[in-house]
């Protein structure tokens, strides 16, 4: 049976992690896989060190559209990737990949996932997760100087010179496509209590859907 394919958008630091694992806990790991979009960005091992921090990872051109879409075709078909894994200290890929699948429910996490309307064809819920800019800035700081390895003036200058501008032209227009907005991200209990009732009512009309099928 096709899985269930739950998009979750918003800008950078708004909580789309949160959201996810909220999910996660309250319908169980062995029903779901979570796809974070990072981990398709292009490999750039062939560009020299310095070359490879200029990159714009916040534009739509820095992440490998073509694997992301035939991953998440094959595991709502039921199917098993090799997903690939991103080293963010050095912009490259790892030589190792992370088999996923086959999974009842696949989220996809992402600031970029809503622009692409090949991967909104395959979404049956879409989730976009608004949080104020200051909030998100400083939760960006945080992630990038504990989690990889970046200094505070280095965040701070992406920020300004990408994060931001490509928010403004490419994550928050996406916001028009989405079923659910989440206000405040994952500290939103109230919207992520609807969004999981949503999903659980999805996954009795295909049971039921499934039981009335003959058997042969």
């Amino acid at each position: 049976m096709r899985g269930i394919l739950i998009g979750i958008a918003g800008g950078t630091g708004s909580g789309k992690s949160l959201v996810s694992q909220s999910i996660l806990k309250a319908l169980g790991s062995d029903k779901i896989v979570i796809i974070e979009q990072d981990a398709y960005y292009k490999d750039l091992a062939h560009l020299p060190p310095e070359e490879r921090a200029k990159t714009n990872f916040d534009h739509p051109n820095s992440i490998d559209h073509e694997l992301l879409y035939a991953h998440i075709r094959d595991l709502v078909a039921g199917k098993t990737i090799e997903q690939p894994l991103y080293d963010f200290a050095c912009h490259t890929r790892r030589p190792e990949t992370r088999r996923l699948g086959p999974h009842e429910i696949i989220i996809l996490e992402g600031i970029l996932i809503l622009d692409s309307q090949q991967l909104r064809s395959l979404m049956d819920i879409k989730v976009f997760v608004d949080t104020d800019a200051d909030i998100r800035l400083l939760r960006r700081i945080r992630r990038d100087v504990e989690e990889r390895g970046r200094t505070v003036e280095s965040v701070l200058d992406q920020y300004e010179n990408s994060v931001r501008p490509m928010h403004l032209q490419f994550v928050e227009p996406s916001k028009r496509y989405a079923d659910i907005i989440i206000p405040e991200g994952g500290r939103n209990t109230v919207a992520i209590d609807l969004l999981k009732t949503k999903i659980e009512a999805i996954l009795r009309e295909r049971e039921e859907h499934r039981q009335q099928q003959p058997t042969r």
